[in-house]
């Protein structure tokens, strides 16, 4: 894995060199989407100042000059608009494409400023939440989500309107510890139809024996709209491999606290529990989503760039198929006491559950609004749905009792093999008095299947006073799910359960205050959790099981995000506030920060760069022990909480015409506080480590 990446780092390096030489593109005027950007982070460097104009003239002018000077065409962002599934809900809504250093040195999926996880030790291990995230879905859900982070889903996929072609690609490499590639290329066939890929690999060794991970992610999709901007296709296929060692972690339980012996020389040399186990998940999928606008269309355009298409009446359908199969591999003898117990085979394991989804889903929406070009008034809206899931799982394991007349012998045998379908109702309603008050209110309810029952009800008010006097957002929503699948039917050779539980109930009332003029976003929420499904262990046991708390559960979570400018310096931070009166069960930190101070400067009228320290900090917490075999995170007796101390990063990052480049030392203060920190119960967490970022973006 690690000459792949070499070779592949060698030739994009080539290509960054021929591009080196081509002209200086313009500066690029425009912000992406939902995000405050300072205008020197943005990726095409160049100085000169022109007349404002709007995205098509841009491009007119561009196709001006092409006809004039074929040779001295510049292509840059201002070609590429994108959008996504979300933003294409309701009207077709386009955005400039973000090109910027904004977040770059951020790149891990576990270390997100707004979205901490934590995990056993490095990139591509399992993971979960370290704050309260509730889930906001219904219906049928396996229940293992312990690798989520690293799973792309076609809600994750933007779609484009190229004028040119459009490619990125991204290289983050701390040698052989942590890899990872990212390549999206996209152009337009014709001007109605888009095409693209995602490619991403994760390709990390880890800092301790058996992290070797490998996992890729690869994406084909498509957008195609009619010329009339009546009919319009969503299409994507994609497919996810993952393949996670297992090492029940370090056989040295204080290796922070006492020197490590000499016969080790570098942490991989560590013994650990566990050699010869590993998790393995494919998923393929097929999505079709696609939208036909009925009656007049009304269009409006902004000044930033983007537009929308508005519709009176649309109806959409929907199809997605998709297949995962999950697999637990076991070639050894438990030594150490990882696994509870066994019902097949003390030293080999094959524990495999397929799920087969098929979707198809119908709606109508009807729109009916005043006759403003402008701004959108008075508009009225109404998404009726109808949502038919089809589902067949089968859950396998190995059995090596069974003899035949030449001995011993290793079998498969299914375990499970269930279909069952569900049939939801969904309803969407929404009124805009005007562009300062909006209500929205969405209704979704299993009426037929395995799941009938479960429900969604969420309402939310915005009130907006203008960029300066900011906006504020009420919201509140009513949840009942079934027990997952890992909770109530579950045979593997390590873990057997049969058990009968209450639907999750969660309610939930939420305040946010936005006011982007300030960088200021601060919400407040509340839930209220009846019958918690969550696993729990004996004291001083590794008996994984489920469990739920019929004591209803508080929870009062307020975040707050405030940016500050003083010239050149910067100062980002986050803080989250969260208190339970069952903080031990939930295991999440009272306080979580997040600071980052930068400074910004223009070096040599060419190099957009920004020199850095970001640091991150939580308070102690009941730390969660992890089930190898099972895939979920446990709480176990008697209760155990590790030393907290913050966490800094250094790094210096920069955009020469279109190459973003990064340099950051993270956890550069290990052995300050400590040598070391947990998250997981004897997981070590990652050491510090030297990154190198490169990220490439061609236009042709």
């Amino acid at each position: 894995m690690l000459n792949r990446f070499k070779y592949l780092l060698l030739l994009l390096f080539c290509l960054s060199v021929k591009l080196a030489f081509a002209q200086y593109p313009q500066q690029n005027p425009n912000y992406p989407p939902g995000r405050q950007q300072p205008a020197n982070f943005n990726r095409d460097t160049a100085t000169s100042q022109t007349k404002n104009l709007t995205g098509d003239q841009e491009i007119d002018e561009e196709r001006k000059k092409e006809e004039k000077r074929h040779d001295s065409v510049t292509f840059t962002s201002k070609f590429i608009r994108v959008t996504n599934e979300k933003l294409l809900r309701d009207s077709t809504q386009i955005f400039p494409l973000d090109t910027g250093l904004n977040n770059f040195e951020n790149y891990s999926p576990l270390y997100q400023p707004r979205d901490p996880k934590i995990g056993l030790g490095s990139l591509g291990l399992p993971e979960r939440d370290l704050l309260f995230e509730p889930n906001k879905t219904i219906g049928f859900d396996v229940g293992q989500h312990f690798l989520d982070a690293y799973i792309m889903t076609p809600q994750d996929i933007q779609y484009y309107k190229a004028r040119v072609g459009y490619t990125n690609l991204s290289l983050f490499d701390s040698g052989v510890k942590e890899q990872l590639f990212k390549a999206i290329h996209t152009q337009n066939i014709n001007p109605q139809l888009n095409v693209g890929l995602n490619l991403n690999f994760i390709g990390s060794q880890g800092f301790y024996a058996r992290q070797n991970v490998g996992d890729m992610n690869l994406a084909l999709f498509s957008w195609y709209e009619s010329k009339n901007k009546r009919y319009n296709l969503l299409a994507n296929y994609i497919v996810n491999t993952l393949k996670t060692p297992e090492n029940g972690s370090i056989t040295d339980d204080a290796i922070f606290t006492t020197p490590a012996s000499s016969a080790y020389a570098t942490t991989q040399n560590l013994p650990v529990r566990l050699y010869d186990s590993q998790d393995d998940i494919h998923t393929s999928g097929l999505y079709l989503k696609q939208y036909y606008y009925i009656g007049k269309i009304d269009s409006l355009k902004k000044g930033n760039g983007s537009a929308n298409v508005l519709p009176t009446q649309r109806v959409g359908y929907t199809f997605y198929t998709n297949t995962t199969r999950s697999t637990f591999f076991q070639d050894e003898p438990d030594h150490y006491n990882i696994f509870p117990d066994y019902y097949y085979s003390s030293t080999y394991s094959r524990d495999s559950l397929t799920v087969a989804h098929i979707q198809n889903a119908f709606s109508y929406t009807f729109y009916l609004r005043g006759r403003s070009t402008g701004v959108i008034k008075n508009e009225l809206k109404l998404d009726l749905g109808l949502v038919h899931d089809y589902y067949h799982y089968q859950q396998f394991v190995t059995d090596t009792g069974i003899i035949n007349t030449y001995g011993r012998i290793i079998q498969i045998d299914r375990k499970q093999n269930n279909s069952f379908q569900d049939i939801t109702l969904k309803g969407r309603a929404g009124y805009r008095f005007s562009d300062k008050i909006l209500l929205d209110a969405d209704i979704q309810q299993i009426a037929v299947g395995r799941d009938f029952g479960n429900f969604l009800y969420d309402g939310k008010l915005t009130l907006s006073g203008g960029r300066k006097a900011g906006r504020i957002i009420l919201e509140a929503y009513s949840q009942s799910t079934s027990p997952p699948l890992a909770y109530t039917d579950w045979i593997s050779n390590h873990f057997i359960f049969h058990n009968s539980f209450n639907n999750q109930k969660t309610n939930s009332a939420s305040f946010n205050y936005i006011n982007d003029a300030l960088q200021l976003d601060l919400k407040a929420e509340y839930f209220l959790i009846s019958d918690y499904l969550y696993f729990s262990a004996q004291p001083n046991g590794i008996d994984a099981t489920p469990t739920q708390l019929h004591s209803p559960i508080n929870l009062l979570k307020v975040s707050l995000g405030k940016n500050l400018a003083f010239g050149h310096w910067h100062f980002d931070n986050y803080v989250v506030y969260e208190k339970s009166d069952f903080q031990s069960t939930l295991r999440i930190p009272d306080v979580y920060t997040y600071s980052n101070l930068y400074y910004s400067k223009l070096l040599f009228q060419v190099l957009h760069s920004a020199l850095g320290m970001s640091v991150r900090y939580n308070t102690p917490y009941v730390a969660p022990s992890y089930a190898v075999g099972l895939g979920q995170f446990y709480n176990n007796t008697p209760n155990l909480t590790f030393s907290s101390y913050p966490i800094a990063a250094v790094y210096f990052k920069a955009t020469l015409i279109r190459t973003n480049i990064m340099l950051e030392y993270d956890y550069a203060n290990q052995g300050l506080f400590s040598n070391g920190y947990y998250m997981v119960n004897r997981y070590p967490g990652p050491n510090a480590l030297l990154k190198i970022g490169v990220s490439w973006t061609f236009y042709n």
